[in-house]
């Protein structure tokens, strides 16, 4: 199988070497179709990045049929946030493409306790200009998904 390598540098790809075994991490779950292992840059001690261990760079190059699969580790990875560590809650989060450090699908689950630093997201808001801005968005998205189906 050839060697995936990041599309903007041409570099192997860091999350694949990991899923191989050819790059150190600390494991915590090891699954037939992902694997997630601890940040190396941890927002709080437990932050843990699942990746898909086929190579796509986004959520919409996952296939359909390994959506749903995925996100149940992710959910197990949530759960076990507050029940191992004892967490209040967590925080779980994807870029595609804009802030995805390593361009392979990868999510963030990251404990949270109250006050722990974070508030919310880490961006400013932007308002809608109107009602009628607000809406027109949401028909252009709708009609894109009703086409898609």
């Amino acid at each position: 199988m050839p060697r995936m390598a990041d599309s903007a540098s041409g570099k192997p790809c860091v999350f694949c070497e990991i899923v191989k075994g050819e790059r150190p991490a600390h494991i915590v779950l090891d699954a037939p179709d992902a694997l997630a292992f601890l940040d190396t840059r941890p927002l709080f001690k437990g932050h843990t990045l699942l990746v898909p261990r086929a190579h796509v760079e986004t959520l919409p190059d996952l296939p359909a049929d390994l959506v749903g699969p995925y996100f149940q580790h992710a959910q197990r990875l949530a759960a076990a946030m507050e029940s191992v560590l004892g967490a209040a809650g967590s925080f779980v989060a994807l870029n595609n493409r804009i802030s995805q450090s390593v361009p392979h699908l990868h999510v963030h689950v990251v404990p949270r306790n109250h006050k722990d630093g974070l508030r919310g997201f880490f961006w400013p808001r932007h308002k809608y200009d109107s009602d009628a801005e607000a809406a027109d968005y949401a028909a252009r998205l709708s009609t894109a998904l009703t086409d898609q189906t």
